[in-house]
């Protein structure tokens, strides 16, 4: 488990440097461990883990807990003082963690060689008619009620065929100093592009995205930032395109695959638009490709939401950034998560039912590595007694 100690390592080294408000005397719980003990629950999937390592600790002759070797933290604060001490941290902390992981999957074969499908696609993680902030969008309703939410923008590496996501740091959707108009998602896409893009140009990024991306302004971003671009180009939303093209003699590529009963037909016609040459050659690869973008929803928004991790529930809102910046956090631990699923192959042993045993074993015994934690899973038997 070499590499995901080092991913945690990462997390420890950058939580380390979360700024820290406070004066005076009052500085009993590290900026360390504060940044940990918030990461530590997403990563595990239980909102209770930190109760549960207290309790561990506590336990006649323990004095230490899980949330210690896993984790490396030298204390547990309460789940309050997490709040108040990462409110107002910013987003974009955290960066380096992502592009850590991502190089490390580079250097061991994990990503695809050539170019590499960027996904970019929006998703509300917060909405409340009572509980708001600084940074909130706001949307009124047919009742009259004014309704308060959060959307970030997502950027997620794909693969046609593969199920593994990765996802890259996030952009949110925000009022912005000095705008008349609320922020929208494309801005947000133009705002990731400029910081996040333009450190990526080594992976030769495709941008896939749907319909809303393909403006000529956002297509500029794509390049201006390295890249290039394939979207979803729908013809009700571009009608002057539809007009162009209409009646006019357009090329297609008709392939068959399989024999009798599993012979398909593929015929290749495509509603992209791309900066990308596209031949009778290149159309069977391109195609795929830009449908990769339903991945971003269908595999990473959609587990997020449904797998355990929790995305639309409200960890805490804060007054600044903290809603946010707990959104970071779950998406790093799905960062990590998913390349262990890669690279690591006691992971992948230990993978089915994860997260239900580490609740629970970890509730009640101390491991001291993560390769312990995983070998128990894996072959059922306890660790040896300390």
């Amino acid at each position: 488990m070499d590499r995901l100690e080092s991913y945690i390592t990462a997390m420890r080294e950058r939580s380390a440097g979360l700024p820290d408000r406070r004066t005076g005397s009052n500085g009993r719980y590290s900026m360390t461990d504060i940044g940990l003990a918030a990461f530590s629950v997403f990563f595990m999937q239980s909102p209770s883990f930190l109760a549960h390592q207290e309790a561990l600790a506590e336990g006649p002759g323990r004095g230490r807990s899980n949330a210690y070797t896993q984790f490396g933290m030298t204390a547990i604060p309460s789940d309050n003082h997490i709040r108040a001490m990462l409110d107002g941290a910013p987003t974009d902390h955290f960066d380096s963690v992502f592009a850590a992981i991502v190089r490390d999957l580079e250097g061991c074969g994990g990503l695809m060689d050539g170019r590499a499908l960027i996904a970019l696609d929006g998703s509300e993680h917060f909405c409340s008619r009572k509980v708001s902030c600084p940074h909130c969008s706001s949307r009124k309703r047919a009742d009259g009620a004014t309704e308060y939410f959060h959307t970030f923008l997502g950027a997620t590496l794909v693969a046609p065929g593969h199920k593994t996501m990765l996802p890259l740091p996030p952009e949110f959707v925000r009022p912005q100093d000095g705008a008349a108009k609320q922020d929208c998602e494309v801005a947000a896409a133009k705002r990731w592009l400029a910081r996040v893009g333009a450190g990526h140009t080594w992976l030769r990024p495709v941008y896939l995205g749907d319909d809303l991306f393909a403006r000529q302004p956002m297509c500029a971003a794509v390049q201006a930032a390295g890249g290039h671009f394939l979207f979803v180009c729908k013809p009700s939303s571009h009608k002057t395109l539809g007009e162009y093209l209409n009646g006019a003699e357009l090329d297609s590529l008709t392939k068959t695959r399989g024999r009798g009963t599993e012979k398909r037909i593929h015929r290749y016609r495509c509603s992209f638009v791309t900066d990308l040459p596209v031949t009778r050659e290149s159309v069977a690869e391109l195609a795929p490709c830009g449908r990769a973008r339903r991945k971003i929803e269908n595999e990473t928004f959609n587990v997020l939401k449904t797998g355990g991790y929790h995305l639309e529930h409200n960890f805490g809102h804060g007054k600044e950034t903290l809603a946010s910046l707990l959104v970071v956090l779950n998406l790093l631990a799905f960062a990590m998560h998913n390349a262990c699923d890669l690279v690591e192959v006691q992971w992948q042993q230990a993978r089915a039912h994860l997260f239900e045993h580490i609740r629970t074993v970890t509730a009640y015994h101390l491991f001291l590595s993560w390769h312990s934690l995983l070998r128990t899973i894996f072959t059922g038997m306890p660790p040896p007694p300390r």
